[in-house]
Parts: structure tokens; sequence; C-alpha cells
């Protein structure tokens, strides 16, 4: 192996790093693959894969849990949590087998390591046996992993992030989870399924920092309902271990007041930083300073601790590319599938681009979030001229039938024009309904062509067209 020389080698095997992989050998790349740990990346074996698994079996017991409201009766419901993580594993490890099928019926070499960046066009590999390999152009797709909060022990029983919760087999009595984001988010309607008294402590006014407010306040209105705690505009101040868990105290950013919290585990679920020291103190090529060799290479960071890169994905050092989440937000897996084919197509002279603001981001709790585009207030404060349209599930059919009424639609345009800015679902199936929007903004399509497409009667796809309606001031149905 040592002695192969690759077109293009790639670290990492996640979303992106595995497709840009494929892509590459569509266009005739040799190429490798360098991999630490199983096929797939956070997302499949950490992330996306095995907490929408999860999330899944908390959703079945909540259907369980209100049996009643579709004629159903039952006698003593319970719940092993043990095995709702076993079956979690069990999507991630197939999904691991479907990676690397794929890498080998491309024809891609899988080598299993950790990797440093020696020299331009170099990269040592710890694995079984230290090696080296050559290529003419070597790819970063390296990911993220939790940030946390300095001074706190992660001890991964009492205090942890997504990575231990996402394995924990016991459901506490109950949880405080910093952080509002969609990590914490999605942890807490868990939590919550599974019968934990859950608190969420966000900094931000709202939680879901960064989506429509419309939404957000949808959401914790929801959360509020189904018995969480949430608290917004409060900061974290300080932990202390107990015998049971943890006391937790927090503070009112405006008032400054502060309160205790009790709790059986922490949650630190904070966001993410890139990845940019991947392989291990211990590697025999350099010393420990610089574990994935940015240093000597030359490749600049950003203020934030991610990969400076220009239009074509490259990083500040020849040859090198970076794409995902170690060159900055939004951190999703999708976009580090498109950034990767988008950098392995420029590198053989195509002229295609990521569209980034048609980038769509999901939360998968219940009521589930999906938006794309730009908010309300981003689109205010760019000073367009608005047109909005909402339309709210409860005055769907479909949504009324199958008893999923929470949430709307609502779709900002611009008003002289007709373009789509943003649009964003709260409510069931959202995830899959954004796709629609997306496709539309992609297209450039105003809300007339899609309320003059017909959607089937009855489904959930027709709060969109509602909605659309809604913006062109021809609302029906509400």
């Amino acid at each position: 192996m040592s002695s192969t020389k690759y077109d293009l080698v790639i670290i990492g095997s996640g979303p992106g790093g595995y497709v840009s992989a494929i892509r590459a050998a569509q266009l005739g790349m040799k190429t490798a693959v360098i991999e630490r740990d199983n096929p797939g990346g956070v997302c499949l074996n950490w992330g996306c894969i095995p907490s929408k698994a999860i999330i899944k079996c908390a959703e079945v017991y909540n259907y369980f849990q209100n049996a009643g409201d579709y004629g159903i009766s039952h006698k003593g419901l319970s719940f092993d949590y043990s095995k709702v993580i076993d079956k979690s594993r069990g999507a991630s490890s197939a999904l691991n087998k479907g990676v690397e099928f794929l890498l080998k019926k491309n024809k891609i070499d899988l080598i299993k390591g950790s990797a440093k960046l020696l020299r331009p066009g170099a990269v040592g590999i710890v694995g079984d046996e230290d090696s080296e390999i050559r290529s003419q152009k070597i790819m970063l797709a390296t990911g993220s992993v939790p940030r946390t909060i300095p001074g706190m022990e992660i001890d991964g029983k009492i205090v942890m992030t997504s990575d231990e919760a996402i394995m924990n087999r016991s459901v506490p009595k109950n949880i405080v989870i910093i952080g509002g984001g969609y990590i914490g988010v999605e942890f807490a309607y868990v939590y919550n399924s599974f019968g934990s008294k859950v608190t969420i402590v966000e900094m931000a006014p709202n939680i879901i920092p960064g989506a429509d407010e419309d939404v957000s306040k949808e959401l914790e209105k929801n959360f509020k309902k189904s018995g969480m705690e949430v608290l917004t505009s409060t900061a974290y101040k300080s932990i202390k271990k107990t015998k049971s868990g943890a006391k937790v105290t927090v503070e009112d950013t405006a008032s400054k007041e502060e309160k205790v919290l009790s709790a059986e585990i922490v949650l630190v679920a904070i966001g993410r930083k890139a990845v940019a020291n991947s392989a291990p103190t211990s590697f025999s090529f350099y010393g420990s300073g610089d574990p994935l060799g940015l240093d000597e290479l030359g490749i600049e960071l950003d203020e934030q601790g991610f990969i400076k890169t220009d239009e074509n994905y490259a990083t500040t050092c020849s040859g090198v590319y970076a794409i995902g989440d170690v060159n900055g937000p939004p951190l999703l897996a999708h976009k580090a599938s498109d950034e990767g084919v988008v950098a392995v197509e420029r590198m053989n002279g195509l002229d295609t681009r990521v569209h980034y603001n048609n980038i769509p981001g999901c939360v998968y709790c219940q009521p589930e979030v999906a938006t794309v585009g730009l908010t309300e207030k981003q689109a205010k404060d760019d000073g367009y001229n608005l047109s909005i349209g909402t339309f709210p599930f409860k005055a769907v059919g479909k949504a009324v039938a199958v008893g999923e009424t929470e949430g709307f639609v609502k779709i900002i345009s611009n008003k002289d024009n007709g373009e789509i800015l943003g649009a964003h679902i709260i409510g069931h199936g959202a995830t899959e309904l954004i796709a629609e929007l997306g496709t539309a903004k992609t297209l450039e399509s105003t809300p007339y062509e899609i309320a003059t497409t017909s959607h089937a009667h009855p489904t959930l796809s027709e709060a969109v067209m509602e909605a659309a309606l809604s913006a062109m001031g021809r609302q029906r149905n509400f």
C-alpha cells in the first residue's frame, strides 16, 4: 500500500469523505479514503443515523401512550431503553457495511488508520503498521466533535456530550440540557418521551437560535405543553456534582437572577467544533504539537478553528483541500456531501457550485422543524419588501385525519418580483416537505409555481400549496 500513488486521498469517510471519493472515482481519479474508525463518520456512527433511530422509538412510544386517541386500548405499556440503543446501533452497523460496499464497488481503497499530513503530496498513516502514501491531491474531511464548556469535566456518566448520550442505556429521572440548538432539542424530545423531567437551558432568546422566530416560539410552546421546562435568555454559571447527579447554577441574562437545577444527568449540547487534529499524539512521524500536520504545511485556520478555504475548497497549502464541518458552518452532513462533490468536480475542470442559500436545516424532534433560506428577520434586515404566506396544519385534511395538527408552513417571498427568499415548516413530516421548497428556490420559482402545481389530496403537502397561495393573497382553506 505504501508504494501506491493516488490522484486523490481523502482523510475521513463521513458523508463528505465517502461521497467525494465516489464522485472522484466516477471522474476517473484513483482514490483512497483513510478512516481511523468505522466508515460513515460522525453522522452514521454517532449522530444523524443512530439519533434518528432513537427518535423513532420515542415517537412509537408516544403513539402507544396516546393509543386511546386512535380507538386502541392496551395494558402494561413499558419500554427497554437498552433495546432502543441496540436498535440504533443496528442501524449504524448496517449502514457501515453499506459505505464499505459502495467504496469497494467504485474501486476505492479504504485504508484503516489515523492520518497525518507529512508534506505536500504525502500522508502518513498509523494503523497496524506505520506507512506513507503519496497523492497528487489530498482532501481533509475530518468532521467535527462536540464543543465543551471550559472547566466542566465530561465524565460520560453524569456530565455528557452527544457522543456519550447516544450510547447511554438508561433514562434519567431528570436531565438538564445546556444548549437549545438542534442537538439539544432532539435529545430533549427523546428523554421527555421516555419519562424524564427535562430542563433546557439556552442563552439566546429562543431555542434553535437562528431559526425563524415564529418557528422557535411554536416549538417552545409545544415543548412546554409536553411538560418540559425551557429557560431561554439563561446562561450556565457552574456545576457541582452530588451523590445523585449534579446541581447546575444558571443565570437569567437580563435580571441576573440565579437558579439551581438538580439533575441525574447534564447534557452539554452547545454546538460542535472542527477536527483539525485527528491523529494520535504518539504519531511516529512527528511530535505531539500538531497531530494532523496543518502547521507544518502552512494550512491556516480562522478565528473559530475552521480550516480556511477558497471557492475551490483549496486550503492555503497547494494540493490540499478541506470540505464539510472542518471548513465551517453550516455543520450539516448534506452540506459536506455537496461541498465534496463540487470540490472534486472543480479539481477536474467542471464549473459547478454549492447553492448555500438553498441548503435545508432539519430538526427531528416532534413536531419536526425544517428551514431553507432566509428567516423573516434576516429578509427584513436585508431590506426586502416582503410578502409572507402561512398556513396551519390544523386546516389540512390529512393532518386532521391522522391527528397531527400542530404547526404551520411559512413562505417568505420578495413582493417586488416573487422570488422565494425563505421557507420554514414546523409540524409532522416537516423534514420531508422542505425538499419541495428547496427545489423551488433552486429553480428560482415564485409562490405562483407552487400554488399552481397540483398537490394530491389529502396530503400534508397541501399546506405548502396553501402557504404559497397565502403569499399571493389567495388563501382558500383557512
